[in-house]
């Protein structure tokens, strides 16, 4: 390695470079992630009941004045709500955002129709999935994530009442599991 004379400067030793800089920075902590609001609003756990979900996607929406205050707030419902591709947009129908608290007179409308934004293919790819017999479109849960509201739609097939019944069997065995090895552990 050939030394650099007295008049040469080198880049790595002028006041400019930074160690830190070079680096990454750490993945943010659990409170981080907290504060840029990466967390779940409200969960559809009785669409996870009635209907067997064989594929989501992570769609944006599209909101309107207030309605993102209101979400923070978690203020959102999504129980009676269900997706629907119209006119090649897809659209969640049924949900309630509530009305702002410290909102004026121009609060928004609480039970509107609201735009869900998805990729072409993925609009494509759940329209002939809903095109088969039996299968809907249901919103399964509402996120916040890097402060933006996100809506995870299922492609989804009713339930018979065997099926839950199986489906509740199945959890009452895990929990009974679970609560031996903790008596015993």
């Amino acid at each position: 390695m050939a030394r650099s004379s007295p008049d040469t400067v080198d880049a790595l030793s002028g006041g400019s470079y930074s160690a830190r800089m070079a680096t990454k920075s750490p993945p943010p902590t659990a409170g981080a992630s907290q504060r840029l609001g990466n967390r779940v609003v409200t969960s559809n756990r009785r669409a996870f009941h009635e209907y067997e979900i064989l594929e989501s996607v992570e769609a944006g929406i599209v909101l309107t004045g207030t309605e993102i205050k209101s979400i923070r707030d978690g203020r959102a419902t999504i129980a009676e709500a269900y997706a629907r591709i119209d006119n090649g947009e897809l659209w969640l129908i049924g949900s309630n955002v509530a009305p702002y608290t410290h909102g004026n007179r121009s609060n928004h409308e609480p039970d509107r129709p609201r735009k869900l934004l998805v990729h072409r293919r993925e609009l494509e790819r759940l329209r002939s999935a809903v095109e088969q017999k039996g299968l809907t479109l249901v919103p399964l849960r509402l996120h916040l994530k890097q402060g933006r509201a996100k809506l995870d739609v299922g492609v989804a097939r009713g339930k018979r009442l065997y099926d839950k019944r199986i489906a509740e069997a199945d959890r009452q065995s895990r929990r009974d599991v679970d609560r031996d090895l903790r008596e015993r552990g």
